[in-house]
């Protein structure tokens, strides 16, 4: 990245240097700040296209906001890498989302002016609220925005803060980010008119001046602002919003920094909760990402000058969200009663296909998770077998749901509970360290973990065919590629298998750590089980085990508190068996970003790790 190319975005540390600039340099500057982006990405990827998409906006909140005294609250975060580089963190770009660097998502103890973490969509307006109300409380002079995409605008959490926001009257700026919605209509002359125009000081004035005097006429005051608002209702989609109680801005071209500068600088003298509706363009500026915005969501490094990523396939090798996939058309074809649902995770869930070859059973719902469990609990309640394919991360978010319309209820609903433990870059919001704990303390619920490929299939088709909520976990990861799609063999509820003898200690293992376990336990002679089921226990193998060997040593990778060794350590304690146990997992931690092989490695739970603990735990023994 030679100087030359980014010499005005180098003379940009922090954005005081930003306001130092005059107005004409700033489409320079988003230029620059751009072919940045990309040169960075296609270097250590990470999510493309929607940091493109926010150059402009990034710029012109920097420019017109006294940051980080001001609150910027970025939603979700895949915008957010324009902010970094213009925050001080323009040469730790390098190591973005690597171990020890940059995290891809904005962080509070990585700069002070990520003022809200992010990760999961649709927080920005009520943690924004929230700050608003706590600069009122203490006299603080300050200024309060929430930049939110219309893909975070699908999520109930978003409405529930619009709702108290409109009915509060707080200073508050709302930045809706719209670049999927069909509104390119009213992208143009008119539009900006109109937004020009609401935003003025004649129209807010007489706007405020009219509120005033018609609502001592109730009959007037109301004939008045219908007709506003169904004038307005006609030309631009802000209808809803103000009967939030806010004030609605836009559509305008989120790409054109002069409109962008001039219509922001006249909502920041406008008191109460306004928005601002801009429309954008996923991987504005990158031909590549323009042409295929999903691939260009997330990726790994490319060839900036073509697009093109090196391919990483292995000969043989297969990722258990394919082996899912590949399970869910074939069993779809099978049972004309499944129904596929997903929240807004289509591609990474591994529906596409489904999606293709089934669509009349194929439902996304958005970035709805409460929504998206209870509607397949309605599904299953009258007759289809709904596969919730979701997140272990983002379950977390319809925990509620899951318990009191799915478990309360005992429905036949199966959850694919993907990039579950360590999933690697995107660090502790994506991480799925919990669902083990949290769902197998409830009850009627079975949680299920295949070891491999092979696995998977038995404990796919076992979780589908249990007639009450099944969730089956599994990573982020590939395995070795199953020789045939398995959709008739299932796995025996609650039965683990004994996959090697060995002496003196047996390890009992939850999940797709099995291959390093046996790599471990051949080594040093140990007995190993393939667990498969975290509830129910098999009992029976843990109470074999536990009678002819002298230590147990559990292998998760998942959160210990609560977890698959909480699990078994309760079952000896009730059963009243006395023997040393080990419990291996992830530590009451939030974990790093970096490589999932990098962050297992912190925890412990790579091969060396698994062996050390091991032998210092039957060291211990020998010693005691």
């Amino acid at each position: 990245m030679t100087s030359e190319k980014f010499s005005l975005l180098e003379s940009i540390q922090f954005p005081a240097d930003l306001r130092a600039l005059e107005q004409r340099q700033l489409p320079q500057l988003a230029d620059e700040l751009r072919e940045f982006i990309i040169q960075s990405v296609s270097k250590t990827g990470g999510h493309l296209g929607s940091g493109l998409g926010a150059v402009e906006i990034t710029i012109a909140l920097h420019y017109l906001f006294d940051t980080p005294h001001d609150r910027l609250i970025w939603d979700v975060g895949h915008q957010c890498y324009p902010h970094k580089i213009l925050t001080g963190r323009r040469e730790q770009m390098s190591g973005l989302r690597q171990l020890g660097g940059l995290s891809g998502f904005p962080k509070i103890s990585e700069s002070e002016y990520d003022h809200f973490g992010a990760g999961h969509s649709s927080t920005s307006i009520s943690a924004a609220l929230g700050m608003a109300i706590a600069a009122n409380a203490q006299g603080i002079d300050r200024k309060t925005v929430a930049i939110i995409g219309d893909g975070g605008m699908t999520a109930g959490l978003a409405y529930e803060a619009l709702n108290h926001a409109g009915s509060i009257e707080t200073d508050l700026l709302v930045i809706l980010n719209d670049n999927e919605m069909s509104i390119s209509p009213n992208v143009g002359a008119m539009s900006k008119y109109l937004a020009r125009i609401w935003s003025g000081k004649i129209y807010t004035s007489m706007r405020a001046g009219s509120k005033k005097l018609l609502k001592k006429i109730p009959s007037a005051w109301e004939l008045a602002r219908r007709t506003e608002e169904h004038l307005k209702g006609m030309m631009v989609p802000g209808t809803l919003f103000e009967e939030l109680g806010f004030s609605y801005y836009g559509p305008i071209d989120g790409h054109n920094l002069n409109d962008l500068i001039g219509l922001i600088k006249n909502l920041q003298k406008i008191p109460g909760p306004r928005i601002l509706h801009i429309v954008t363009q996923k991987g504005k500026g990158y031909a590549p990402a323009e042409a295929d915005i999903c691939k260009f969501h997330g990726v790994g490094p490319f060839d900036p000058e073509t697009g093109q990523s090196p391919s990483s396939a292995k000969s043989g090798v297969q990722s258990y969200t394919q082996i899912f996939s590949d399970w869910l058309v074939k069993k779809g074809h099978e049972d004309p009663l499944l129904q596929a649902i997903t929240p807004a995770m289509r591609e990474g869930s591994g529906l596409v296909e489904f999606s293709q070859q089934m669509p009349e059973r194929y439902h996304d719902v958005g970035i709805a998770e409460q929504h998206c469990v209870t509607l397949a609990a309605g599904m299953a309640r009258d007759g289809l077998k709904p596969v919730v394919a979701i997140y272990s991360t983002f379950l977390q978010r319809a925990y509620d749901q899951f318990i009191h319309d799915v478990a309360v209820q005992n429905l036949d609903l199966m959850f694919a509970v993907d990039r579950a433990g360590i999933v690697g870059a995107d660090g502790a919001t994506h991480t799925g360290s919990f669902d083990v704990s949290f769902a197998r303390c409830i009850p009627n619920a079975i949680l299920l973990a295949p070891a491999n490929g092979e696995d998977m299939f038995e404990l796919l088709n076992a979780a589908y065919h249990y007639p009450g909520p099944a969730l089956i976990r599994y990573p982020r990861d590939s395995t070795v590629k199953p020789a045939t799609i398995n959709t008739s063999v299932a796995a025996e509820i609650g039965k683990g298998n004994l996959v090697r003898e060995g002496s003196d200690t047996a390890l009992l293992v939850f999940g797709t750590l099995l291959n390093i376990a046996l790599e471990v336990a051949e080594e040093l002679d140990l007995s190993v089980a393939n667990m498969r089921f975290i509830k129910p226990l098999d009992q029976d193998l843990i109470a074999q085990l536990a009678s002819t060997h002298k230590n147990l040593v559990v292998i998760e990778d998942s959160s210990i508190s609560g977890g698959a060794g909480s699990a078994v350590l309760e079952f000896l304690n009730d059963r009243q068996i006395t023997i040393r146990c080990l419990r291996l997992g992830l530590s009451d931690i939030f974990p790093s970003h970096g490589t999932r092989e990098q962050v297992l490695q912190e925890f412990g739970l790579d091969k060396s790790g698994i062996r050390e603990s091991i032998i210092d735990f039957m060291r211990d023994r020998e010693s005691g």
